[in-house]
């Protein structure tokens, strides 16, 4: 059996012993049908695309939608669920466009990047990528766009059946699978020529290979292609930042293409230069990360419509130390990513937020992203719409995720303090619905 192949197997050894779909709504206090009437009275309301709050809302919602929203209190139905959320803030389910749930922002010490494509069982990561799908979810982020399983195969998509189906707790999933690059454009690198190593993406050469590795990730399950369209990084003798390019403008144009043929979307990595130049050449529809985006490649941007998913605070922590090259060019990264931020945030670039959790710990909040954002010119509502009604414009769920309207999705999370004028409330979401489920409440004993 093959590697990819053996993955949706393991994957279903670990959820099965979670629990059977008889037993899925333990994992919500409420059950989604179709006749359950749920009352929340919201304090203040961010609804993920009105410019300003509204105080004193009543939100109601029927099995997993929206019903209606306006001011005041709505008379209940006698069997209606009534969820008093008077003293908080409360917004739509945040969404994260570039996560890494078979990530955990590995240990060095622990063997780093390598160890889990060398030591780790596929079984074993797809327990771990179980609990962050939780984490992200506990932390208010109802929705993911996660960007590769980093050599576990299609390991993602078997999450994402398992949390539709009711086995375990989580978000909803946007998937990638594999993830594309080239010969020299990925690890494992560093091992002696003659030894055969695994990678961490699916890697070709050629249109022919291009497009057929697309077709190969849509067949099983793909939502999104994700292409890496540079790899390595480090400073010239001038002290600018260089990126490897990796793709072919002719390789991501059978790429795109092919995604575009099944009306799915490509997103591609792209710190600078030479890669982020053919990114948007070969007809990409994200860019991810843009490090050092130039005024010329931003117009493009604004021309073709290209989304910009800048994944900011995971670069200014990890440094190497600053006396090596790594350490110098992690640094480089940090100077040139906020100012190329805010210039594309000044000329209108559509931005959509993203993390790269995964990329680090779990554990961490989520959240952090959102200052970053504001540090570097957005206001805090303009960071919060980054995380709501601006990401579901990015996956095409506008109007369903992302607002609290009717006939959305009933995601709904809430805050104790003013995330308007503190963006870090944000990192203390004390209530979480997820389709017209609550997963977590204040005062609600940890599950």
């Amino acid at each position: 059996m093959k590697t990819v192949q053996a993955v949706g197997w393991l994957l279903s050894a670990v959820v099965a012993v979670a629990q059977t779909p008889a037993s899925n709504s333990a994992l919500g206090t409420h059950a989604t049908s179709e006749n359950q009437t749920i009352i929340i009275h919201a304090g203040s309301l961010i609804d993920g695309s009105s410019p300003q709050p509204r105080k004193n809302q009543t939100i109601v919602i029927r099995g997993n939608r929206i019903v209606s929203v306006g001011e005041g209190n709505t008379a209940a139905p006698a069997d209606a669920e009534v969820i008093d959320l008077a003293s908080a803030t409360v917004l739509p389910g945040l969404i994260d466009t570039h996560t890494h749930i078979f990530l955990q922002g590995e240990d060095p010490a622990e063997g780093g990047y390598d160890a889990q494509l060398l030591k780790r069982p596929l079984a074993f990561r797809a327990a771990r990528a179980t609990v962050s799908a939780r984490r992200a979810l506990e932390q208010g982020f109802t929705t993911l766009r996660d960007l590769e399983t980093e050599g576990a195969g299609y390991g993602d998509v078997g999450i994402k059946q398992a949390i539709e189906e009711g086995y375990i707790p989580g978000p909803r999933l946007f998937v990638v699978t594999r993830a594309i690059s080239t010969t020299g454009g990925y690890p494992l690198e560093g091992y002696a020529p003659e030894v055969a190593v695994p990678k961490g993406a699916q890697l070709i050469d050629g249109p022919v290979e291009a497009r057929k590795a697309a077709r190969e990730q849509l067949d099983n399950g793909a939502d999104w292609i994700k292409v890496y369209m540079t790899h390595r990084s480090w400073l010239d003798a001038k002290g600018n930042l260089v990126s490897q390019p990796t793709l072919t403008v002719e390789e991501l144009k059978a790429i795109v293409d092919e995604a575009h043929g099944w009306q799915k979307r490509v997103a591609c990595h792209a710190y600078n230069g030479i890669g982020l130049q053919r990114a948007l050449d070969g007809g990409c529809d994200s860019i991810e990360h843009g490090l050092d985006i130039s005024d010329a490649q931003i117009a493009q941007m604004i021309k073709q419509g290209t989304w910009y998913v800048p994944t900011l605070s995971v670069y200014y922590s990890q440094w190497a130390p600053e006396t090596t090259d790594e350490g110098r060019r992690d640094r480089k990264r940090a100077a040139v990513h906020g100012p190329s931020f805010n210039r594309a945030l000044k000329a209108g670039v559509k931005i959509a937020f993203g993390t790269d959790a995964g990329g680090f710990p779990w554990t961490e909040p989520i959240a952090q992203e959102f200052a970053r954002e504001v540090e570097f010119g957005m206001t805090p509502m303009q960071a919060i719409q980054t995380a709501t009604s601006r990401a579901a414009e990015l996956l095409e769920m506008q109007g369903k995720i992302g607002v609290i309207a009717p006939g959305a999705y009933a995601d709904i999370v809430a805050v104790p303090d003013d995330p308007l004028r503190d963006v870090n409330a944000l990192k203390n979401v004390t209530f979480v619905m997820k389709n017209g489920e609550v997963y977590k409440s204040p005062g609600a004993a940890p599950r």
